[in-house]
């Protein structure tokens, strides 16, 4: 079983559960899925929230009053410390965890957009987080 997030062209937001992505696909292009909302049968899915496992959760990591800039170095500096960086093998890397070829693990690097395109066509769920430029200090 696989639940995607979905949302309407509305823009109403709801969960769908599938025995499995082909089953997804199947269903939706016969128009089977539709809004609970209004019954538009012209959805999409959406990038799910996500869990990072660990010892320490990121929420307990927030003041909810604290800066947007001081919450993104938190977050920033959380991705460096706790996901192995595996550059441009990205795509790769997250392709073989998907098919059980590689133990699951935390990675982080770059993708260009075609391999972005890949990895949603195969059903590997990512999210992008910007990271600062850091200053080249050799100069």
């Amino acid at each position: 079983m696989i639940a995607y997030d979905l949302q309407c062209i509305n823009g109403h937001s709801f969960e769908g559960w599938f025995e499995d992505r082909k089953a997804y696909e199947k269903q939706k292009k016969n128009g089977f899925i539709s809004c609970p909302i209004c019954d538009s049968t012209s959805i999409a899915r959406v990038p799910s929230t996500f869990a990072i496992k660990s010892s320490s959760s990121l929420k307990d990591m927030v003041d909810p009053n604290e800066d947007l800039s001081n919450i993104n170095r938190k977050i920033v500096d959380f991705v460096e410390k706790n996901f192995d960086d595996v550059g441009s093998d990205f795509a790769k890397e997250a392709l073989k965890m998907h098919y059980g070829v590689s133990e699951p693990r935390n990675i982080r690097g770059v993708s260009t957009k075609e391999e972005e395109k890949t990895l949603k066509e195969e059903g590997v769920q990512f999210i992008k987080i910007p990271m600062p430029i850091v200053p080249d200090t050799d100069a």
